[in-house]
């Protein structure tokens, strides 16, 4: 099994963003993801700046992977993606169906992340006549119903052409909105919002009345909030899932990595961060923590 890093969801200071990435460099990760997915506002680091990181961490053995954009709202957007899309020499994380057209346009191959709607076999295949060689299963849906579409004939015999790939840590990336929720929460408008996600390292919490924390605001995303935690459910993907991601935290993110790889290598069972869950990969509620692990298939 594979691991890989997640793009850095959050707005965070280039200095921090470049020291995280000489770690990921050093650290057990396979593939590492690269690029701003959230907000075309955040321009601590363009992409001349991505692709010097994505060519130091070629140069330490690991599959980079630049992600685009998941909400497209102007023109500018739009140049931006094709620059991306353009850059001759890494792979794209596809966030948006524009992207994947503009892949296929030029006959590349790309990954299929979170927030392409793909919930049956026909979407797969389809994504796969497209030029999809991995696909981020979307975070709501459990083993069981990835054991089921990967079981459905036309994909078995399409399966040695693509890989799986599920988000095994990290907060869940739920909704996204022309709206920015964080800008809102400083009575600022979207436009004129200071930029203040930079603010929130770690995205800001939102609890309900009874003071649990129910969603992570993080500019026009949403987030779970409660971080996913897959650490113990390793041995269940055996035969299902080639990579597992990590989302960067502030903090943090590398001990994962290395209890993640402990985990698979060795199957030593971590003990989990209080409100930790895995309820989405049981079929439950994903808000619920199911500290059983699953067998083998």
């Amino acid at each position: 099994m594979k691991f890989s890093l997640g793009p850095i969801l959050y707005y965070w200071e280039k200095a921090k963003v470049e020291a995280f990435y000489r770690d990921a460099a050093e650290s057990e990760a396979d593939v590492v993801y690269l690029g701003e997915t959230v907000c075309s506002k955040r321009r601590e680091l363009k992409l001349s700046d991505y692709m010097k990181l994505a060519h130091n961490l070629r140069e330490a053995g690991k599959e980079v992977v630049l992600s685009t954009m998941t909400l497209l709202e102007s023109p500018a957007d739009l140049r931006e993606l094709r620059r991306y899309c353009e850059n001759g020499e890494f792979h794209l994380e596809a966030n948006d169906v524009g992207a994947i057209e503009l892949l296929r346009a030029q006959g590349l191959g790309f990954v299929a992340g979170s927030a392409i709607n793909c919930y049956n076999a026909q979407t797969l295949q389809r994504l796969l006549s497209l030029g999809m060689r991995r696909w981020l299963v979307p975070v709501e849906l459990s083993r069981d119903w990835l054991s089921q579409i990967l079981s459905v004939p036309e994909i078995q015999a399409l399966r040695h052409t693509f890989e799986v790939e599920v988000l095994g840590f990290g907060h869940l990336p739920l909704a996204w909105s022309a709206r920015c929720f964080t800008a809102r929460s400083y009575n600022k408008p979207k436009d004129d919002c200071g930029l203040c996600c930079i603010h929130h390292p770690e995205g800001r919490p939102v609890h309900n009345l009874e003071g649990l924390r129910v969603f992570t605001l993080n500019g026009v995303q949403t987030l779970s909030g409660s971080r996913n935690n897959l650490v113990n459910d390793l041995p269940g993907m055996t035969g299902l899932v080639d990579v597992v991601r990590l989302s960067p935290e502030p903090e943090s993110t590398f001990e994962w990595l290395r209890k993640f790889y402990a985990a698979d290598r060795w199957g030593r069972r971590q003990a989990l961060a209080p409100g930790d869950i895995n309820g989405y990969w049981h079929k439950v509620e994903g808000i619920r923590l199911l500290d059983e692990p699953l067998g083998e298939l």
